[in-house]
């Protein structure tokens, strides 16, 4: 399993990704799911997958030269020379479809699923930042200003600190921090995802960046994140008061009558009706 998200911003986009592919007793696996591609100064553009392994190298492979063609160009379109994001994304769905038509059937017959789930984000020379998640079919979604991030792979425990915390105005650093505390949850609730850990941050316009991290156990930022999160978690979870059952005194009693619902009822002999 895996864990990748990838937030846009107005100030620039996130993003990051585990490495852990397979985690059993007796064998732990890891590739990296991030690929980062830039021309300075014209285009900068970052793929994440996750899903099947073999499926998710073939596309990326495949994608560095694949070609569509589209009647208003003169030349094939690649990811090298799309004029926008949204060109480079169709590029990408055509490699998906690509890999299906060559390997789907085959892996039907050995009772494989196609299942392949990616985010391709990034920044071409004369349009805005654009992020998009990839689906099996090579059909894909944009970001919006409600919805400013996407995840694939193992991502229920991280999302309640993403949807409580960004916002399009949200700083870079302070996203990057947010992506790490979700990145830190879900590492914390399943094996199957694990360190190293993959971080890049894009500032708008720049078309470049060159900060790109590698993030192991001994990271001594990530180290004093996972601590902090932990304790600071606790302690807010401490100062919530507990729900008082026999009401007493409280400003916030627990034992008052719903509005529009009522308490369960107790079954007490078979007489009594479900309904």
């Amino acid at each position: 399993m895996t864990y990748c998200v990838a937030i846009k911003l107005n100030a620039g986009l996130v993003f990051l990704s585990d490495s852990r592919t397979n985690a059993g007793l007796d064998q732990i696996s890891s590739f990296r799911k991030m690929m980062l591609y830039e021309k300075a100064g014209d285009r900068f553009m970052v793929l994440l997958s996750a899903g099947n392994l073999s499926i998710s190298q073939s596309v990326r492979e495949i994608l560095q030269t694949e070609q569509i063609i589209d009647r208003d160009e003169e030349e094939p379109i690649t990811i090298w020379n799309a004029k926008s994001m949204f060109d480079a994304a169709r590029v990408l769905g055509a490699a998906v479809r690509h890999v299906h038509e060559r390997d789907g059937a085959a892996l039907k017959r050995s009772g494989v699923d196609f299942n392949v789930s990616m985010v391709f984000g990034g920044q071409i020379k004369g349009e805005g930042m654009r992020l998009f998640q990839v689906y099996s079919a090579g059909n894909f979604i944009e970001a919006t200003s409600e919805t400013p991030y996407f995840q694939v792979g193992e991502s229920k425990y991280g999302k309640p600190v993403l949807d409580r915390v960004l916002t399009p105005e949200t700083p870079l650093d302070e996203a990057a921090k947010c992506a790490l505390v979700s990145m830190d949850s879900t590492l914390k609730s399943n094996l199957s995802v694990g360190l190293p850990l993959d971080l890049v941050v894009y500032e708008v316009d720049r078309f470049a960046t060159d900060k790109i991290i590698c993030i192991d156990e001994h990271n001594p930022y990530f180290r004093m994140l996972h601590d902090s999160w932990g304790q600071k978690l606790r302690q807010v979870f401490d100062s919530i008061e507990d729900p008082a059952w026999g009401g007493g005194d409280t400003t916030v009693p627990i034992m008052v009558n719903p509005s529009r619902s009522k308490p369960l009822k107790k079954i007490t002999n078979h007489l009594d009706k479900l309904i």
